[in-house]
């Protein structure tokens, strides 16, 4: 891939084949992201969100396709040290996947440990607790472990984890599942602000309606093997797939536009007001 292409496509994707067994999860999947954007990747069970986002990053070995991201491929390296770009991008897995015998401190040192084992042991806690408070969690979280966390806690350790290396690729895989409306509404915020001040591209797994609608610029819709439209929530309203019409224009798609509009009326108000 052209410098010029890679600056302006982080992650370019086709003709992406994935098999496990008999069964077919894509095929001739193709998806490129633009560079700066949050897109959101939706899709029925069983249409491979996550292993398309694994496949990206190396954990998942597809059948047939190319994948290049930031202007490396990834389908064509050997193993795990042609990958020399993983320090730049960060990952927040379903759950948080932490680490249960480390601290929150703990986890998010394992990828600076792994990619900069020669910095001091001083400058990594402090790496370590500006990631915490990035994050959104109290200073003192970053000496708790796992299980002393709520599950809104967890995911942004995972989150502070996931931003450890400055990375400029943001994967998040059904960041807010689990979360109540409120504290969904506040991560939904925080990625948002992560985004706009650290100028990540973020790659959302989720099947969030308000999520969509709040924060997404695009969405990738996954259905027949590969993905079927990508656009912003009028241009993909505007296509005639039973599928996405069912999903978007469903009673909690429509009661997520709801709640979008009334945002926007109280944000116009209070500029007004201001």
């Amino acid at each position: 891939m052209s410098q010029s292409r890679a600056s302006d496509f982080p992650i370019v994707v086709e003709g992406l084949r994935n098999v496990f067994g008999d069964h077919v999860i894509h095929d001739g999947l193709d998806l490129t992201v633009r560079r700066g954007e949050i897109i959101g990747v939706v899709g029925g069970s069983g249409t491979g969100k996550s292993v398309l986002m694994r496949s990206i990053i190396g954990l998942q070995t597809p059948e047939a396709g190319s994948i290049e991201v930031l202007g490396q491929s990834i389908t064509d390296a050997d193993d795990d040290d042609d990958i020399d770009i993983r320090s730049r991008w960060g990952v927040l897995f379903q759950g948080g996947a932490l680490f249960s015998t480390l601290t929150v401190a703990e986890n998010v040192e394992v990828p600076l440990r792994e990619f900069y084992p020669e910095i001091s042991d001083e400058l990594r806690h402090e790496i370590a607790r500006y990631k915490v408070m990035l994050s959104g969690l109290p200073e003192e979280a970053a000496a708790k472990y796992p299980s002393e966390l709520s599950g809104g806690m967890k995911k942004r350790a995972g989150l502070a984890r996931a931003l450890a290396l400055d990375p400029e690729l943001l994967f998040l895989d059904e960041p807010t599942a689990g979360l109540d409306p409120i504290g969904a509404a506040a991560f939904d915020k925080l990625t948002r602000e992560l985004q706009e001040t650290l100028g990540l591209t973020v790659f959302l797994i989720t099947h969030d309606l308000d999520t969509l609608h709040e924060i997404c610029d695009r969405v990738a819709v996954l259905a027949d093997k590969r993905v079927i439209a990508v656009g912003t929530i009028p241009e993909l309203l505007a296509l005639d797939h039973p599928w996405i019409q069912e999903y978007f224009n469903g009673p909690r798609g429509r009661a997520a536009e709801a709640a979008q509009a009334r945002a926007a009326v109280l944000d116009n108000s209070a500029g007004r007001g201001a």
